[in-house]
């Protein structure tokens, strides 16, 4: 890789050590971790081959770094440049990982108001429901239950805090939800995502 820079491209030394070396461990650690991010997701997921595959790049790539930082134990640049990069790469992959939106939440709503607005959303956006008169410290609650897409979620807590503001609600995310048997199709984020899961979906 050295010789690539200072032969081919006329780089001196120097630079190639304390400048494009540091910013090539400092990118490739970005991808590396990003790739975790998104691979830990996958696999929680019970996608099988779309994790194994992103683990098998994210090994590349980490080897491909190692493989540089030992060829310059000396040069304390590539010191500052892996951990820095590694950080990042927690915050890029965080990014990615919201753009993603991949999976299914559930989304659990309690509020001593009267939901029937909410019942009426839930019907008009075709959300999978339950609804339950429950007993709590200060009397009877609503309790509603669904189950939604992650890149649909924002959509209903906004539109949760348009029709009951003071209700409260959890988000759990979800591994699998059945309906007669089947999985239903996951919505993506992503259309390149949403490529990628239809071709590799066990």
């Amino acid at each position: 890789m050295e010789s690539f820079f200072t032969d081919t491209l006329g780089l001196s030394g120097n630079m190639f050590s304390f400048l494009i070396l540091p910013l090539l461990i400092f990118f490739a650690r970005i991808c590396d971790v990003s790739i975790n991010t998104i691979r830990i997701i996958y696999m929680l997921g019970g996608r099988r081959l779309t994790s194994t595959l992103l683990g098998f790049f994210e090994a590349f790539i980490w080897l491909l770094v190692i493989r540089e930082i030992f060829k310059h134990l000396d040069n304390w640049m590539c010191y500052v440049a892996y951990p820095a990069g590694f950080a990042c790469g927690i915050f890029v992959g965080m990014i990615i990982e919201e753009k993603i939106a991949y999976g299914k939440v559930i989304v659990r709503i309690i509020t001593r108001k009267e939901v029937a607005e909410l019942i009426a959303y839930l019907n008009a956006q075709h959300f999978r429901f339950t609804k339950v008169e429950a007993e709590g410290p200060d009397g009877t609650e609503n309790l509603v239950f669904t189950v939604v897409d992650r890149d649909r979620l924002d959509d209903l807590l906004n539109k949760l805090k348009e029709l009951i503001p003071t209700a409260f609600y959890t988000v759990e995310r979800v591994k699998a939800a059945a309906e007669s048997g089947a999985i239903p199709e996951e919505r993506g984020g992503l259309r390149i995502f949403t490529w990628l899961r239809a071709i590799t979906r066990n």
